[in-house]
């Protein structure tokens, strides 16, 4: 037996016995995931990359184990992303069809793992390689964040998604037929979802029609998957109840909601992902700089974004163009529904679309996201929460296998020490002091100023 302190858990030695011997995490403020107040003075144990025990701390040292030294340090689980992607970006800046890369997909991953988000749900816009690194994941031979995925994602003709992605990265059905057999396809692959995009992009680009969606959604469930829509308007968000859809994974933002829209998504158990940082992605380096002077930003962002949002006259022409006017318009109304839904009592998950775009940044907008519920009004509690347990219990209805986002007898060893409370300050999450998933400590964990 030895204790180390928690500043000095970057020791190889330790992540490669994790799985053999126990590890106590000693004297521990607690959050748990649950959305329980705080519990101080709590010693976690890691064993075989599974929670073994929850109990008030130690006062005398059990033989046999790894003491990490807590105090002063709170612990909360692995964050959550139930909409990421993968693929799309070269370094973080540039979006191109050659993005879909073993190298690039893994490094994305490694980030995310890096930055404390244990588990993401990669929805839709995949190279069919995401099944193969899926797979390898869950034989123990590839790290990083764990991946649930929905595959290619079944899009629109010349419509949505309008990204630069390869043609393998997307299927776009012009028929009920076609979509059915998209559907059958992304089942013989075992997807863990499948994805649609219906809107009309402002009416920019032609929408999905409603027996596409309707085909889609249909033979989805015949098959045991759930379906998440790409949603903007309220009116496709009723449409998509009617259809039984199963998750929104945006916000709606063209107007609010009203207490009957929320109980409507109550009684038909459809959860809400409200992707806040995905409109404050096109102009929040523009408008607020000061965002950018982090070592924990920018190390995140990498020197090819940077070189883009520090660019002169960037932010002059960002803040410029109507596409900001739009999305400061939809943050808004995405944060008053979101605050609306949440005091329903509707099923509300964590997603940010991270990698979606240049500025949604994989594990740096996931910490950003927890501010902006935050400043929706919510506590820092409540957003935590969200990250953690609610995600994990929308995860685990997509795959029962799944048991994450709490920190609990059982649960899947997913954890974040930080050096500061996030329940004073939402911000303290990315003081990381040491991230463990699946029990191991991960390497090279971000800095925290």
């Amino acid at each position: 037996m030895r204790i180390i302190a928690c500043a000095l858990m970057f020791s190889a030695a330790i992540a490669a016995t994790a799985q053999q011997k126990p590890i106590i995490l000693h004297d521990a403020a607690l959050v748990d995931g649950t959305g329980a107040p705080v519990r101080p003075h709590v010693d976690i144990t890691l064993h075989k990359g599974y929670i073994d025990s929850v109990k008030p701390a130690f006062k005398e040292a059990p033989k046999d184990a790894e003491i990490v030294d807590c105090t002063g340090k709170t612990v909360i689980p692995g964050l959550i992303s139930a909409h990421s992607h993968l693929g799309i970006l070269l370094d973080n800046a540039t979006p191109s069809p050659n993005a879909y890369t073993t190298e690039n997909v893994t490094k994305a991953l490694d980030q995310f793992e890096r930055y404390g988000v244990t588990t993401i749900v990669s929805l839709g816009v995949n190279r069919d390689l995401v099944y193969q690194l899926r797979d390898q994941q869950r034989n123990s031979k590839l790290g990083g964040a764990t991946i649930l995925t929905a595959g290619r994602g079944i899009g629109v003709p010349n419509g949505a998604p309008g990204l630069n992605v390869a043609s393998d990265q997307i299927y776009r059905p012009g028929t009920p037929d076609e979509a059915r057999k998209d559907v059958d396809d992304l089942a013989k692959n075992h997807a863990d979802l499948v994805k649609i995009w219906l809107d009309s992009g402002h009416g920019k680009i032609p929408p999905m029609k409603p027996e596409i969606y309707t085909a889609v959604i249909e033979q989805a469930h015949k098959h045991h998957m759930k379906v998440a829509a790409h949603v903007y308007t309220l009116a496709d968000a009723k449409s998509l109840v009617s259809a039984d859809v199963d998750i929104f994974a945006h916000s709606i933002r063209d107007q609010a909601v009203d207490p009957g829209f929320a109980q409507t998504l109550i009684d038909h158990k459809i959860w809400y992902i409200p992707t806040l940082t995905l409109d404050e992605a096109f102009y929040l380096y523009a408008q607020n700089p000061d965002v950018m002077h982090s070592a924990f930003f920018q190390q995140a962002a990498g020197a090819e974004l940077l070189a883009k949002l520090q660019a002169p006259g960037y932010a002059e022409k960002t803040l410029a163009s109507a596409q900001t006017e739009q999305a400061k318009k939809d943050h808004e109304i995405a944060m008053k529904n979101l605050k609306t839904l949440y005091d329903a009592g509707v099923n509300i998950g964590f997603g940010t679309d991270s990698g979606a775009v240049p500025g949604r940044i994989p594990g740096f907008s996931e910490h950003r996201e927890l501010e902006d519920l935050v400043a929706a009004g919510l506590t820092p509690l409540q957003a935590i929460t969200l990250a953690t347990g609610e995600n994990g219990r929308l995860l685990h209805e997509v795959n029962s296998k799944m048991s994450i986002g709490l920190i609990k007898n059982g649960y899947s060893a997913d954890l974040i020490i930080l050096s500061a409370d996030p329940l004073m300050d939402v911000r303290n999450t990315r003081k990381i002091v040491a991230v463990y998933h699946h029990g191991v400590l991960v390497p090279n964990t971000p800095p925290q100023n």
